[in-house]
C-alpha cells in the first residue's frame, strides 16, 4: 500500500508542476502594446519594460535623427495596439511635435 502511495504523490507533483509550468509560460508571454499613436515619444520609454529594444525612425520623409525625444510624437507604432508583447523589438515611427503625421 505505501507503494501506491508514493505512485499518487508523484502523479500528483507531476500534475502541479505542469499547471505550475502553464502559469509561468503564460505569464512570460508578456503584456499587450499600448497604443502610443498620437502620444509623446517620451511615453514609448515610460510604457515599456526597460528591456525591450526600441527602434525610433523619422517618418516625415526628411531622414532626421531622433536625438530629444520630448520634441517627437508617435504616428506608427509596430506591433499594433493590444498584440501581445513576447520579447521582440518595436518599432516607432515619429515626426516632430507641431508637424502632421504621413498619411
Amino acid at each position: 500500500m505505501n507503494v501506491h502511495l508514493r505512485r499518487a504523490g508523484v502523479v500528483a507533483g507531476a500534475a502541479l508542476a505542469a499547471g505550475v509550468m502553464t502559469v509561468t509560460t503564460a505569464a512570460a508571454a508578456g503584456p499587450p502594446m499600448p497604443d502610443f499613436r498620437g502620444k509623446g515619444l517620451v511615453r514609448v520609454f515610460s510604457g515599456l519594460d526597460y528591456r525591450t529594444r526600441v527602434d525610433v525612425h523619422d517618418t516625415s520623409g526628411s531622414d532626421r535623427h531622433v536625438l530629444w525625444p520630448p520634441s517627437w510624437k508617435v504616428c506608427s507604432q509596430s506591433p499594433a495596439p493590444g498584440k501581445e508583447l513576447a520579447g521582440q523589438r518595436v518599432t516607432i515611427g515619429v515626426v516632430k511635435k507641431g508637424e502632421s503625421c504621413p498619411g
